[in-house]
């Protein structure tokens, strides 16, 4: 006990500056999971979540068995692959290539550039999007003016995806690309010295010495990203969403929302609590994954 005071004493300024933090962490990351047990009740406002009665898996059923949710579901899934194949390698491509770029200012102005999306909400982002890409917009101005008619961008159901993945790279890979230049910062200079000693092009001092240097950067942040593999957006889907996009635009987030809404607690609780249990299972099994392949890499 007299360790830890002197401890304590030694290191007050610290455990003061971090307590405020600490606090704010507990308060919303868990005892908000005290809420879980509303996906287990037949909940009552007035009675409060201790004393509503039990449900069982009752809510689940309703949740796997009612109209929309397989619906949502199956945009979730499309969308959050389509966000792993296309988004999830540009800031990895982004920072290969600016890392090539021996001008110091055309990295930095490309760098301020792509960052610039990230301090913007969605709300802004997309109504700068609506006003670019409307009928009357400026992308399609230069569009007649080549000689074709107008083409929907936001309201076609079958652009909707390839609108989502385009708009979610612009806005995150500068932003995204941070890590991986720090990454690229700590390769070893001596590499491409032998490299170059050895004969090998740019592009093969790339595969054989980069992109090797970043893969532990590179699997842990797939492994810590896989735990929101439902979570594709919810800021962006809500706002970028329009009445004839909605039928492929409606994923999770947005059918917990109109549950809620509908003061259908139960529901709303029993789809978020769904989408965390995957979340889990998708990470455990992709670290697994990973171990077999090597076992220093992996996040335990």
């Amino acid at each position: 006990m007299s360790q830890l005071l002197k401890s304590y004493k030694s290191h007050r300024a610290l455990i003061l500056m971090f307590l405020p933090g600490f606090l704010l962490f507990i308060l919303f990351r868990y005892v908000p999971i005290y809420g879980i047990l509303i996906a287990f009740k037949n909940y009552r406002i007035l009675e409060g979540v201790w004393s509503s009665p039990w449900a069982g898996l009752e809510n689940f059923h309703r949740l796997v068995s009612g109209p929309g949710f397989l619906k949502a579901l199956r945009n979730t899934g499309i969308i959050a692959v389509l966000k792993y194949v296309f988004v999830f390698p540009a800031p990895i491509v982004l920072a290969i290539l600016l890392n090539e770029v021996r001008k110091s200012w055309f990295k930095r102005t490309i760098q301020t550039v792509t960052y610039l999306p990230h301090f913007f909400s969605w709300v802004i982002l997309a109504s700068v999007l609506f006003t670019f890409l409307s009928t009357d917009g400026a992308l399609n101005q230069v569009v007649k003016m080549l000689g074709f008619e107008s083409i929907n961008w936001v309201s076609d159901p079958n652009k909707f995806y390839g609108l989502v993945v385009l708009t979610d790279i612009w806005a995150t890979v500068g932003w995204s690309s941070i890590i991986y230049f720090a990454a690229l910062s700590g390769i070893d200079p001596t590499l491409y010295e032998a490299g170059i000693v050895d004969g090998a092009s740019r592009w093969q001092q790339i595969r054989h010495i980069t992109i090797p240097s970043l893969m532990p950067t590179i699997i842990t942040m797939l492994l810590l990203s896989i735990g929101n593999f439902l979570n594709v957006g919810f800021d962006q889907i809500y706002n970028l969403t329009t009445a004839p996009t909605m039928e492929v635009a409606d994923i999770l987030d947005t059918y917990v929302l109109r549950r809620l809404l509908s003061m259908d607690y139960e529901l709303g609780t029993a789809a978020g609590l769904f989408s965390s249990i995957v979340g889990l299972i998708l990470v455990i099994s992709a670290n697994r994954l990973v171990k077999l392949y090597d076992k220093d890499q992996g996040l335990w």
